[in-house]
Formats: C-alpha cells, structure tokens, sequence
C-alpha cells in the first residue's frame, strides 16, 4: 500500500451560520477520517461577505489554511490581514503588489509537505491575469519543493473549472472548484492522477439562494435594484470533500463528497 496523505476540503464558508456549521460538524469528520490537512474557503465568512482577522483566526484555530476569492477585498482589514498571516490565501493571479500571496507550503507531523495554490477564474468575472499561465508559472516553484500539490479554482464557469482539471491534470493532486456554492456530482480521478470535483459547494443556511436570505434574492431579481445581503439561518448544509493522496508521487487516489443536511429553521 502506498504511503498516503489525506485532506478534507471544506466549501465556501457563508457567515455566521456557516461558522456554526464548522463547529458543529467538523469535529466528527476529524474523527472519521483523521485528515493530515483541512483546508476551507473563506472569503464569504464575515456577514456573508469578505474576511475580517478575528473571524480568519477564529477559522484557523480549527483548520489549517484558509483559501479566498473576488471577495477577499471586501472588508478593508483583510488587506493588512493578508500581509501578516500566510495561512490566508488570495488568488496568485491578482496583479502584482497586492496584499499578501496565492500560495502556501503546509507540513504536517510526518513531514510532507503540500502546496496549496488559490487562483480565481475570469469567465463572468474580473479581467485578472490569466489563470492557466499563473499556475504553470507557481508549479514551477512548488514543484521544487513538493509534489503534493491542491488548487483551490475559484471560478463562476464550469467550462473553465474543467479545462482547468484538464490542463493540471498529473501536474497536481488535486483540483477543487469554488465560488459557485453549489456542489456538483462530478468529483473523478482524472487519467493522470488529478482529483477534480467542479464545486465543492457551500456551508451555510440550506433553505436559502447560495447562502443568502431567500427573500432578499427574491426581491433582487424581481427589481433588478440593489439590495443588501444578509446569510441565510434556514437549515443548514455543510459540504466538503475527503481526498486521499499517495505521498510519494502526489498521484490522487481518490475523493469522496461529503455533505451534512438540517432543513430544520435556526431557533
């Protein structure tokens, strides 16, 4: 049997509800599973929008490296936040001299070390640099150093995610998809070795539109006006994915979703 290394892929964090869910849920998955890493997004866990340090250290007193995305500028404390912590990532393929970085080198108690790379998509969303030639280039360095390798796409467009999968495929242990909050049915073992999975999905209110208040969705659609955001308290769901890895080729063995349903109303 091949010397493993298992992790556990937490979805995008909504708010306090999804905060709550963290506490309430993972320590039974730590106890299934005994992941050597946790990793979750967490650019939505404050008010359902942005990050703020006392909520990132909250969040990082129980996992190990938190990822982000287009969200992680909007609350201004992030932006100092990000220089001084290293387990907060943003996506690698904003433009240069932005606050903080897009990777991050974990070691666990046996020793392996495992890179973790943050990028953000372009299809429907910001302009950034291109995401495919910012991985070929941070590859180059993690390479170096490891060759268990996971990449948080932070991406609105399935088509993109996949041809992400498929690009990285052998080049990375594992490509997890975010943004979207709804997790999708398609977690593989590309040929080469990559796990995949388009959406990880979410953690936060269940009865609800992506995580927000379904009433306040409601009325943005139908007014096409702004309108504030507030998370979703109605159920709760708790999605992520347990993914093992060989240790020595940093080849995928194999993902498994898990996913946590209340539809019972916060009391």
């Amino acid at each position: 049997m091949p010397d493993k290394l298992n992790f556990l892929f937490i979805g995008d964090i909504i708010g306090r509800p999804g905060r709550k869910a963290v506490r309430k849920f993972l320590h039974s998955l730590v106890k299934k599973y005994s992941p050597s890493l946790i990793i979750a997004n967490g650019e939505n866990a404050a008010g359902g929008i942005g990050i703020t340090p006392e909520i990132g250290q909250e969040l990082l007193d129980q996992v190990d490296v938190l990822t982000s995305g287009n969200h992680i500028w909007d609350k201004k404390e992030a932006l100092s936040y990000l220089e001084q912590e290293p387990r907060l990532l943003r996506p690698a393929n904003y433009p240069p001299k932005n606050p903080g970085k897009g990777t991050y080198i974990f070691k666990n108690i046996s020793n392996n070390k495992v890179g973790v790379i943050n990028l953000q998509g372009r299809v429907f969303m910001e302009p950034i640099d291109c995401p495919f030639r910012v991985a070929d280039e941070e590859l180059k360095t993690l390479h170096a150093i490891t060759p268990i390798i996971i990449l948080d796409f932070h991406a609105e467009a399935t088509s993109e995610k996949q041809a992400m999968g498929w690009y990285l495929d052998g080049r990375v242990s594992a490509v997890i998809g975010t943004h979207t909050h709804v997790p999708t049915a398609d977690e593989r073992i590309l040929p080469k070795g990559t796990a995949y999975i388009t959406d990880v999905g979410m953690v936060g209110g269940y009865n609800s539109v992506i995580g927000i208040r379904k009433d306040q969705a409601i009325k943005r659609f139908l007014f096409a006006r702004p309108q504030r955001f507030e998370p979703g308290k109605d159920g709760v769901i708790f999605s992520a994915v347990y993914v093992e890895v060989d240790a020595q080729t940093g080849k995928a063995l194999s993902i498994l979703r898990e996913t946590i349903i209340e539809e019972e109303s916060e009391r």
